[in-house]
């Protein structure tokens, strides 16, 4: 089934009774060519590719609770490529290259909205930094132009640019970056790939990973064992404990990631909004509602759920900056599991483990990686080689010291572990 206006009108007018289930929901088969833990984003998306890109149909992705219960659904659905350290920057590039055909190679409406990203800065220190942020991210490719006190203030006239202690003096300006709807991607690669193919399981926790001489042969899991030529780990902040059946240790700490919304509001923000002074972004739904986060809770966690400290630090930024969000009601917050790295750059790697591969440590970065996550991914387990745009993010850098990537200096401290 695909969507067109007329389906979506004919539909309309009687009473939407013609839909058809997006996806199969079928049972595990005793064997596949390649099986996926985890279905989030970057697992479905992982599919997906290694459907269409390699021509590979005998595969299945199990996931342990339903389709896009994860990190994939509780983010703050931001899109950009601002990244500044080789490595990083090709990634996210050739992702939002992949996002802005996203919806007609799925043929599905992800909301993806390049409404532009504004990282504000308010000191010389931020602003020299802001500038080779710039260059970097033009060298690469991508858009970028740096704005003035003046120029941020025709665009952003509700913040406070005389606050006392973080007076704004400009801001570094993303027009391709954007926002999507997180649960419509999901939804989307997931329908892909079943119309190529895979096979959905859900509620088909893994419990065991079998490797026998040196080689991933399959997996156990709550649904039976299921063999297996090759096993990809897409699990984010359960990466760890995934990897552990494997008898691997991950340089991985997992940490709750907060977000919040508040009540639909009339338009007022029209971009996406960064505070250089304190970790927090905001951007307005297309439902109305604030979508809006801060930093870590810092302590390491795998419930996904958050504490008041971290929601007083992000109120408390969301008011220094923009006075006016103190009259709207906050609707809900929930939190994400995020697989930090120690120097806040992913992961896309073989391991040690023939047939056995790894997709991890996000850190902020999961949900706009989504496309170049899976395309990497796909191209790696079907080949066997690192795609172009992922050959720097190995898992040995943390042995060797070698191409060591500190993107935010947000990870954790590796040489403290």
């Amino acid at each position: 089934m695909r969507f067109s206006a007329l389906k979506v009108l004919k539909e309309g007018l009687t009473g939407n009774k013609g839909w058809q289930p997006h996806w199969r929901n079928p049972e595990p088969k005793a064997e596949y060519d390649a099986v996926i833990i985890g279905g989030g984003g970057h697992g479905l998306s992982t599919a997906y590719y290694l459907a269409k890109e390699h021509g590979l149909s005998n595969i299945a992705v199990l996931e342990k609770g339903y389709l896009g219960g994860g990190n994939v659904g509780r983010n703050t659905t931001i899109v950009r490529a601002n990244y500044y350290l080789p490595g990083n920057s090709e990634f996210y590039s050739h992702s939002l290259k992949l996002w802005e055909g996203l919806e007609q190679d799925l043929n599905y409406n992800v909301m993806h909205s390049q409404r532009g990203i504004i990282n504000l800065f308010h000191s010389d220190g931020q602003r020299d930094a802001a500038v080779r942020r710039g260059n970097a991210m033009i060298n690469q490719g991508d858009d970028a132009h740096l704005l003035s006190r003046e120029e941020v203030r025709a665009k952003l006239p509700y913040l406070d640019f005389d606050n006392a202690r973080f007076p704004i003096y400009g801001g570094l300006y993303h027009p391709r970056g954007g926002t999507a709807r997180h649960d419509a991607v999901a939804w989307g690669y997931a329908r892909g790939a079943d119309q190529r193919g895979v096979d959905l399981i859900q509620n088909c926790e893994v419990t065991g990973i079998d490797v026998e001489n040196g080689k991933v042969v399959g997996v156990q899991t709550t649904r039976g064992p299921i063999r297996a030529k090759k096993v990809g780990m897409v699990t984010a902040g359960r990466s760890s404990q995934v990897a552990q059946m494997a008898g691997m240790r991950l340089p991985i700490e997992s940490h709750i990631l907060q977000a919040y919304v508040t009540e639909g509001l009339k338009p007022v923000i029209d971009h996406v909004v960064t505070f250089g002074m304190s970790h927090f972004y905001i951007s307005q739904s297309d439902k109305g509602g604030l979508v809006f986060g801060g930093d870590l809770d810092f302590y390491a966690s795998y419930a996904a759920r958050g504490n008041l400290p971290g929601k007083e630090q992000v109120m408390e930024a969301a008011m220094a900056l923009m006075p006016m969000i103190g009259k709207a009601r906050v609707l809900r917050s929930w939190g994400g599991i995020m697989d930090m790295s120690p120097d806040g750059s992913p992961i896309i790697d073989k391991t040690h483990i023939d047939g056995l591969f790894l997709n991890t440590g996000w850190c902020y970065g999961g949900f706009k990686a989504v496309p170049g996550s899976g395309f990497a991914m796909a191209h790696l387990m079907a080949t066997g080689r690192p795609h172009a745009s992922g050959e720097k993010l190995r898992l040995d850098r943390f042995e060797t010291g070698r191409g060591l990537m500190d993107e935010e200096g947000t990870g954790a401290q590796h040489n403290l572990h």
